[in-house]
């Protein structure tokens, strides 16, 4: 017999760890190669762990609600293939040999394993067990703790941040009596006020968020306080488009095995107005600006449960309307389906989101952090409009809708936001109705 150690895989960039939600698998259970032995969640994404050999789960090293590092070992599966014999790891020792830092680190955490669970549960933000144990070691509350702003991905608190927040604080209080009474009377006064509980009323229902609920609602207020929001609106003709997928999208069914929706045509103007307008695809840290080279649509998808998620089109401009259509679709069925994974939510750099799915007219997205811009694509609606030709000017039937651009006036002033979403309207307007599939 021989023992192997499924360790947790890495998931995509930027992805370091994940949390167990549940174990498929009990210690005893036989596995084949393959076969899902437990679901974890990542910011973004839930996925399942699959095992990589054939045989029994002998031991299991973490619970659900655990937070795992990518790479430590969650379980020990005892099997008869001919894999090397791995003396079986404990959480403590799966951090990178040779570290001492990272030893120290772990054992802090050990530490304090068992009071993390109840002095962090009642935040809703997401803090890493190194976090945690670096603020449980120096008496960090919890409303303290929410307060320190994060510089890591989408806003969490990194080891430095909370470094730089005790050390800044260590300062403040050898400053002299006087001036530390002053500081803590203006902490007391600018310290958030405590929201007021609401009082329930008969019939009421208690529903708990769920956690993807809550990370995006923790998500959309950051974004809100990171951006200086404004909005530009356009209307759109988009009758050439209308006709022109009426004419073909059964023969494009019929020979690419795939739906033409009106999304892949969206997606390829904004792709086209991005490459025209190239400082809308950036980012900000700090005082400093990052031009992404590789254009990436974001694409909001509604999930099954009423949540959102934006599975990302990489390189977007290089997609012709075929590959662009099966891009589309691949990601809007895994993402109802509950098979994305994390690296396909990562890396966007712009976000188109169609609120016309719902029937809404316009809407007013909020960005999705760490990008500048988000485009909403409103209901396509037939309407009476002007039509203007060399003989004179008529009303006519035509098929319309609105583009709501939002974007952050830190950075993108009143007439790029404005001329990148007329840009992606002329696009639209001008489509070649004889274009061939």
């Amino acid at each position: 017999m021989a023992k192997f150690e499924l360790k947790l895989p890495k998931m995509g960039e930027s992805v370091a760890e994940a949390t167990i939600t549940n174990w498929l698998k009990e210690v005893g259970d036989k596995i084949e190669e393959d076969e899902a032995v437990l679901e974890i969640a990542t910011d973004k994404v839930d996925s399942e762990v699959p095992s990589e050999v054939e045989g029994t789960i002998v031991e299991k090293l973490f619970d659900v609600d655990d937070v795992v590092q990518v790479g430590q070992t969650i379980a020990i599966i005892e099997t008869d293939a001919d894999v090397a014999d791995e003396a079986p790891s404990s959480p403590e020792n799966n951090q990178s040999e040779g570290s001492s830092e990272s030893e120290q680190v772990q054992e802090q955490i050990n530490q304090v394993q068992d009071s993390l669970a109840t002095d962090f549960a009642e935040s809703d933000k997401f803090y890493s067990p190194l976090v945690k144990s670096i603020a449980q070691k120096e008496g960090i509350s919890v409303a303290e703790l929410d307060k320190i702003k994060g510089s890591g991905l989408e806003g969490r608190v990194t080891k430095n941040d909370i470094l730089a927040y005790i050390e800044n604080r260590s300062s403040a209080v050898s400053a002299p009596a006087a001036t530390s009474s002053k500081q803590n009377t203006s902490a007391q006064a600018s310290a958030p006020k405590t929201s007021l509980p609401i009082p329930s009323q008969d019939g009421d229902e208690i529903v708990e968020m769920t956690r993807m609920g809550k990370m995006i609602a923790h998500h959309m207020v950051q974004s809100v306080q990171t951006s200086a929001h404004v909005q530009s609106f356009i209307e759109v003709d988009v009758t050439k488009i209308w006709n022109w997928r009426k004419k073909n999208k059964d023969a494009f069914q019929q020979r690419e095995g795939e739906k033409l929706t009106f999304t892949p045509i969206f997606m390829e103007a904004v792709a086209k107005a991005i490459k025209d307008f190239p400082l809308i695809n950036i980012s900000v840290d700090g005082d400093k600006i990052i031009k992404r080279k590789n254009i990436n649509l974001g694409m909001a998808a509604a999930l099954p449960d009423g949540n959102l998620i934006v599975p990302v089109i990489k390189h977007a401009d290089q997609l012709n309307l075929v590959g662009m259509a099966k891009a589309v679709n691949d990601l809007a069925n895994r993402a109802r389906a509950g098979k994305l994974k994390p690296d396909d939510t990562q890396g966007g750099t712009y976000t188109v989101t169609n609120v016309g799915t719902f029937g809404s007219i316009m809407g007013t997205p909020i960005i999705n952090q760490p990008q500048v811009a988000i485009l909403a694509l409103g209901a396509i609606r037939k309407m009476p409009a002007v039509v203007e030709t060399p003989d004179g000017d008529f009303i006519g039937i035509r098929y319309k809708m609105f583009l709501s651009h939002s974007y952050d006036h830190r950075v993108v002033n009143g007439a790029l936001g404005g001329q990148f979403v007329q840009r992606v309207a002329q696009y639209l307007e001008g489509f070649d109705e004889n274009r061939s599939i």
